[in-house]
């Protein structure tokens, strides 16, 4: 079961989240039809919004994450809320590219340069909206530099995804943020340095099957930890066919009579699950009753 997990150590001096993401990525390769490339860039946007979205406070608020690189990929768009629920989409899901100088799936390349733009809706008058420009395209690095640069938070950030090479289907999917609070040692920061410099890849730890408490454990070793909590973590999407037609009705009598005269069913694609939603003449025309437009 995918799931993720919030912890502190060292007395409170730093928080930590770690998550399994696996069948949750797999359920965003299926649904849209992912190349092993761009399910790799996906999936690693998705760990590190899941765990982004853990760090919010309010039931209904949400971080929605976007990569706008100027690669083959396109545009890359995750959200998540605080319940461990997320969903996400690429411009071009079925991109192909040969592997990177060091034989891995080119995620950088893919992406290429441009913006991480992380938005935050707490519920308030406007949302939190922070960007960067993107370090590597590699996502984990840019999300680093994003919670040092916007947030002011020192943070070190590991997400990985594992292609399964005979079926290409995901194998393995996670990855961990570590912070610092204000008000941590020197010391602490000396001891944690040393153990991400020692850290095994994330697709390793993932690869040999290691729980999240058990990657915390890795990187946090030496310090006293306390789990805080776990929530499970799963591919969700909120459309749904009356939310649809809602939008519609908004679009107006005008481009809905156009719509009707065109004398053919009308197809609405969600992006986020790819799920199609379909509308007939007469669907069309009762949504032209209750347009006010």
């Amino acid at each position: 079961m995918d799931r993720l997990i919030r912890a502190t150590a060292a007395d409170a001096q730093i928080r930590a989240f770690a998550c399994v993401t696996k069948d949750t990525v797999e359920e965003a390769r299926k649904r849209h039809g992912l190349s092993p490339v761009a399910c790799a860039a996906l999936g690693r946007l998705m760990s590190g919004a899941v765990m982004t979205g853990a760090m919010l406070k309010g039931e209904k608020d949400i971080v929605t994450m976007q990569l706008l690189g100027d690669g083959p990929l396109g545009k890359a768009t995750v959200t998540a809320d605080s319940r461990g629920r997320v969903k996400g989409y690429v411009d071009n899901p079925h991109v192909m590219l040969p592997p990177n100088s060091v034989g891995k799936l080119d995620v950088g390349g893919a992406v290429g340069h441009g913006y991480l733009q992380v938005i935050k809706d707490m519920g308030l008058k406007e949302p939190y909206s922070g960007q960067v420009l993107l370090q590597t395209g590699e996502i984990a690095e840019d999300l680093t530099y994003y919670f040092v640069t916007s947030e002011q938070i020192p943070s070190s950030v590991g997400l990985g995804v594992l292609m399964d090479k005979k079926d290409g289907s995901v194998k393995q999917s996670g990855g961990f943020i570590i912070q610092l609070m204000p008000f941590a040692s020197e010391e602490v920061l000396s001891v944690l340095e040393e153990n991400i410099k020692n850290l095994e890849p994330v697709t390793k730890m993932l690869d040999d099957n290691k729980t999240p408490e058990e990657i915390l454990g890795c990187i946090l070793k030496g310090f006293d930890i306390e789990f805080n909590d776990e929530m499970p973590v799963k591919f969700y999407c909120n459309c749904s066919k009356d939310r649809v037609k809602k939008a519609l009705i908004s679009v107006g009598k005008k481009e809905l009579d156009d719509m009707i005269a065109d004398k053919k069913p009308v197809n609405v694609n969600c992006h986020f699950c790819n799920t199609d939603y379909e509308f007939n003449i007469e669907e069309l025309k009762d949504l032209r009753k209750k347009s006010s437009l």
